[in-house]
């Protein structure tokens, strides 16, 4: 082997449990093992095409400066430009962006958009930040990766810690540099600068529907069935209101102050209403409270972890007692507890298909933004359905055929899709 060749990183050991990284080149391993794919090609789709890391100084509202560093990754440009969200979170790093970025990718293949995969990141916790200095940190971030973005290269949105308002910032910011308006260049948007309807509830709604299509594959109940959410944010919050408004049984939530649960089921509109009153499910009355450990490992139909990576782990696979685990957050099962419950017949329906539906009306605003001309919430609703229950039966139908899980399932359709594309494009030059 020539001294300058790099190889593909090595899937690491059952043991690593904590780095999304380590998490997400499991996962393409064993569908790479699968699919028998060449090794270069193996090698290629392993690893991020692009990396850029910026350290960037932002005035405080005290007058002092302080200095942050954020991150944006492209893992795939083989299906189009790259797609994938911001997160401004204390935790963030480099691996957990690339892992988001590996995953990204497969989400846009497996439901056929025609994206590559991106993610991004800050490390900063939001909450400590006034207003002022959200909107000038935000700026300046925007303005470090300006070299990567363009609507159509590498397209931003919304993730944990950034919001409708944060991409305004940022949709402003690369006009500005542009000196005419580009709401192209971001999704999740607020409306009236060229947001779509409905993708605030996107996600949330795209994992209720695959959901419902899963528990119309297995026979399972719907309407009356137990659902346990973990996460009230965006995704968890619009995913247990819209559950509860087709008639299942939403019996405990948690967000980072803490849990709740009623085993006879919460009151969403009155939950909702003590959040907006508290910012905090916690304290809701007529719920009791509960850890979030203990939340993930009561009995339910339907488990949706909607918080972040890395919480269904080897250690507690084996008390979960859900029936299907669909997957509001990106990367919430580690490969050792997807083995573990795979084995009890528990059936995880995977991030990469789950919860599309944030990216999928992401893909619909673009396409707004790109001809001006914009859709009804009915008609993106309806959309989204189509497109999530066409790609829940492909994953469940593969499952059956080939006796594997949905996500090895979902993940080996989804790197067939990138690497057929690859091939059929050829290798430049």
């Amino acid at each position: 082997m020539p001294a300058d060749h790099n190889p593909m990183p090595a899937a690491p050991s059952a043991a690593v449990v904590d780095d999304p990284w380590e998490m997400a080149l499991r996962q393409f391993s064993q569908v790479a093992g699968r699919l028998a794919l060449k090794r270069g090609i193996q090698e290629f789709l392993a690893t991020p095409q692009r990396e850029l890391t910026v350290r960037f100084p932002v005035k405080m509202d005290d007058g002092s400066v302080r200095v942050f560093t954020g991150y944006r990754v492209h893992h795939s440009l083989i299906l189009g430009p790259t797609k994938g969200g911001i997160r401004f979170h204390q935790d963030v790093t480099l691996n957990e962006v690339r892992a988001l970025a590996m995953w990204m990718t497969w989400k846009c293949a497996l439901v056929n958009l025609p994206y590559g995969g991106a993610k991004g990141g800050v490390i900063v916790d939001p909450k400590t930040l006034s207003p002022g200095e959200l909107e000038r940190m935000t700026r300046r971030y925007a303005s470090e990766i300006t070299v990567l973005m363009n609507p159509r290269s590498d397209i931003p949105a919304p993730d944990v810690g950034t919001n409708a308002q944060v991409m305004a910032w940022i949709m402003d910011t690369f006009s500005m540099h542009r000196g005419h308006s580009v709401t192209a260049v971001v999704t999740g948007k607020p409306v009236t600068i060229g947001g779509s309807v409905g993708r605030k509830e996107a996600t949330g709604r795209g994992v209720t529907f695959a959901a419902r299509e899963t528990a119309r594959l297995l026979g399972l109940p719907w309407r009356g069935a137990p659902v346990v959410v973990q996460g009230f944010g965006n995704v968890g919050s619009a995913t247990a209101r819209l559950m509860w408004e087709e008639g299942c049984v939403i019996t405990a939530t948690s967000d980072v102050r803490g849990g709740i649960h009623n085993p006879r089921g919460l009151d969403l509109p009155a939950l909702e209403q003590h959040v907006a009153a508290t910012g905090s499910v916690a304290g809701f009355p007529g719920a009791e409270s509960i850890a979030n450990r203990d939340l993930l490992e009561l009995p339910c139909t339907y488990l949706v972890p909607a918080a972040l990576e890395g919480q269904i782990t080897g250690a507690n696979a084996d008390r979960i007692r859900a029936r299907v685990i669909v997957e509001g957050a990106n990367g919430p099962t580690t490969p050792d507890a997807d083995a573990a419950l795979d084995a009890r017949g528990i059936t995880v329906v995977p991030d990469i298909l789950a919860n599309a539906g944030g990216v999928v009306v992401s893909y619909f605003e673009w396409v707004q933004d790109l001809q001006s001309l914009f859709w009804s919430e009915g008609d993106i609703n309806q959309r989204l359905e189509r497109l999530m229950v066409r790609s829940v039966r492909e994953v469940a139908t593969l499952a059956r055929e080939q006796r594997i899980s949905y996500r090895l399932a979902a993940l080996q359709r989804a790197v067939t899709r990138v690497a057929g594309a690859l091939m059929t494009r050829g290798i430049y030059p």
